[in-house]
This record gives structure tokens, sequence and C-alpha cells, in this order.
């Protein structure tokens, strides 16, 4: 028996690629859609490298692992409160740094030194009326590198803290710009009416020589500052009763009239600065810790 052997020629190949005849429609199902074709291919030009293979892992996808950093923005600051940032350091905060050092050196040097070399140093620093009358800058300088008590006075530790806080959330030249604005103030509406009452005749010429020195009005205008720009409500309003709570008990001890109404005046001083500490502390965007 022959085998038997088909062949097709071009003109039969074309008739059975073609559709079937019939209703158009049915032809046209038969069709790729065009525009699906489209859709798909324009898709996946634009997609990113990677997306197309579901096994292949993006930078996307490894943007929330820790450690990884999208190139296209910064790092997020890191909010945490820690302990150490109750301290001042050298690159957090460079003013409270250095400052610190300055009234440690002093302050030893006022324990270890000559006792009759370090009166006159002291001396020579009071914001007393007649050394604001003669060197003004001197003594409102002078008497701000001097810790009254020492390292063991409570003023101490709380410019540590107070002044700490408050560099690390509106920087260093603005809180020494809120430290002077309240020992300046505050010391000279203190010792001013000193003046007019000696001239007066209200009071006697010794009372324009008298010892008066620290870093106390300073402190306290900072402390007020500080109030204003803390996240946390309760501490806000605990640090001021606190602060408030002490200086009523010396307005009410009246031990030196100058002190116990100059610390409620530079207080009162930092709460008029938060208008402008708030806007500082908005501008500089520094994490709030608390």
């Amino acid at each position: 028996m022959d085998r038997i052997s088909t062949s097709t020629t071009p003109q039969d190949r074309d008739e059975m690629s073609a559709p079937p005849a019939g209703d158009p429609a049915d032809a046209r199902r038969a069709l790729p859609d065009q525009r699906a074709v489209t859709g798909m291919a324009t898709a996946t030009a634009t997609a990113p490298a990677g997306a197309t293979d579901p096994g292949r892992e993006t930078a996307a996808d490894r943007a929330g692992e820790p450690g990884t950093v999208r190139p296209d923005s910064a790092p997020a600051p890191d909010r945490r409160w820690h302990l150490w940032h109750l301290l001042p350091t050298p690159t957090g905060t460079p003013f409270t740094f250095g400052y610190a050092l300055v009234l440690i050196a002093t302050s030893l040097y006022a324990e270890l030194g000559d006792p009759a070399t370090v009166d006159s140093l002291l001396r020579a620093s009071s914001t007393d009326v007649a050394h604001l009358t003669h060197t003004p800058v001197l003594a409102l300088v002078g008497s701000a590198l001097w810790v009254a008590g020492g390292l063991a006075s409570p003023y101490a530790l709380g410019f540590l803290v107070i002044l700490t806080a408050l560099e690390r959330r509106i920087g260093g030249l603005r809180t020494a710009a809120v430290f002077v604005f309240g020992h300046v103030v505050a010391s000279l509406a203190t010792e001013i009416p000193v003046g007019v009452a000696v001239w007066a005749g209200h009071l006697p010429e010794t009372s324009l020589h008298r010892l008066d020195f620290g870093i106390s009005f300073g402190l306290m205008a900072c402390v007020g500052a500080l109030a204003g720009v803390l996240r946390i409500t309760w501490l806000r309003w605990g640090l001021l009763g606190a602060v408030a709570l002490v200086l009523l008990q010396d307005l009410i001890a009246y031990a030196d009239p100058l002190t116990a109404l100059g610390h409620p005046l530079a207080l009162c001083l930092g709460l008029a600065t938060w208008p402008v500490v708030r806007r500082w502390k908005a501008a500089r965007a520094a994490p709030s810790y608390l």
C-alpha cells in the first residue's frame, strides 16, 4: 500500500489561520484587543525595575527595614527621650557645655584659691549700684561667672538641666540671648530703685555697695522660657508651679529683698518670651523629647 501524504500550499495555510467565516462579531472576539495590548506594553515600560518579577526585592520593599534610608529623603529625627538629654554635650549643647566649664572653674577657684583674692574678685563682679554706675559691662559680665553657693548650690544643677533643655529646643545663641536678657534686665530693675532710694534719702549710702553676684536671674528667665516650649502640658505647669512655690517661700522669708524680688521678675521676663521662643523652636525644627 502506498504511503498517503498530505501537503499544504500557502493559500491553504492562509485559509486555515483566518477566522472562520460567519458572524463578524465572532471574528472580532477571536482577535486580541489592541487597546489591551497597548496598555500592557505601557505598564511594563513604566514599571520600576524589579516590579514585574515577584521574586525580586525592590528598594520600596526595603524602605521599612531598620537601617535602610531612602535615597530621596533624609532620615527622620530621633524623638525618643534618653537620660543623657538632661546633660550638656560639646556637640549638642555647646553654649551650656562651655558655660558650665567656666562655672566649674570659677567655683573651684572660689573654694581653693586665696581668700583675699577671691573676695576682691567677687566685689569687683558685684552688680551693686556703685559698680553699675562706673563699670556696668564689667559688673554684669563678671557677676554671671560665679555661682552663689558654689557647685553644691541648687542653682548649679538647675543651670545644667534647664539650659540644656532650652538649648536643645531653640539653639545655643538664642538660649544665651534669653539668659542675658533676664540677667541684665532683672539686675538693673532691682538696683536702680536702690540708687533712687539712696538719692532720695530713704536708704543709707552703704546700700550702694553690696555683694550681689550669681547666675540666678538668668536661670529664672530660662526657666520661664523653657516652660513655653515644653510639649507636655503637665510638665510645663508642674515646672512653673514648683519654681513659683520656692520663690514664694523666699518672699515670705524676705531675707534678701533684692533677690526675693528679682527672681520672680526674672521668671516673668522668661514667660514674656514665649511668643519668640516658640517661633525659634518652630524654625529650628529640633526633636521635641518632652
